[in-house]
């Protein structure tokens, strides 16, 4: 088990319930509270990580999960662990999480994405945002469809629930998840109770093989 002096910090939720303004406001906090932040998302910026995120439309199923785990041990190697190992504060728009629902969603069984993952680095503290699904609705009808996922007019309850059972996964896996409702809340409230939730200092921890740790299996 290898502890880094970083923190690892994920925040995934349904489609439109504001992740991408969260992170952005939690890292300006966190920035302002004198640490060390790297924000980032997934799929990572990477060549690999652009072309799931081009892909996401066109590969379905199990393909879709191998190619986005694959993009998430990259991501991993080449960005998330060095930065962790430096000290920094790291925060991820999706992680395991978003795999966990979307890949469901997509007709992968959880026990095949919770294997994809085993050796993965899991995070200090998982936010899940969740809203009212008729909230997302009008967001996602706001803003436009933007994934194949958003074409069910059920979808945004589906992922409010899975997100919910994914939550739970996490704790049985050890980690320390922090689920929030976004609902009537802005960004900057949200990343408040993010920021003061988390511990003054690091210790991301490698999911490890080890049966008597904490490991992703099924």
């Amino acid at each position: 088990m290898t502890v880094h002096p970083g923190l690892f910090v994920t925040v995934d939720g349904p489609s439109a319930v504001g992740k991408s303004t969260t992170v952005a406001e939690l890292g300006r906090l966190l920035v302002d509270r004198r640490r060390r932040v790297h924000t980032t998302t997934e799929p990572s910026t990477s060549e690999l990580g652009e072309f799931t995120r081009a892909k996401a439309n066109h590969i379905h199923g199990r393909a879709l999960a191998c190619l986005v785990a694959a993009n998430r041990y990259e991501h991993i190697e080449v960005e998330l662990d060095p930065l962790l190992k430096a000290g920094e504060t790291v925060i991820c728009d999706r992680y395991l999480a978003s795999s966990l629902v979307l890949q469901q969603l997509d007709g992968v069984p959880e026990p095949f994405v919770l294997a994809l993952n085993r050796h993965i680095l899991l995070p200090d503290l998982a936010v899940i945002l969740t809203a009212d699904p008729a909230s997302i609705a009008a967001r996602l009808a706001e803003r436009g469809k933007r994934h194949r996922f958003h074409d069910d007019p059920d979808g945004p309850a589906r992922e409010v629930a899975l997100y919910r059972e994914a939550a739970q996964t996490l704790m049985t896996l050890g980690v320390e998840v922090l689920v929030l409702d976004s609902t009537d809340a802005t960004p900057t409230d949200v990343a408040k109770r993010i920021a003061d939730a988390l511990p003054p200092s690091g210790g991301s921890v490698d999911n490890p093989t080890d049966p008597d740790d904490r490991t992703v299996n099924s």
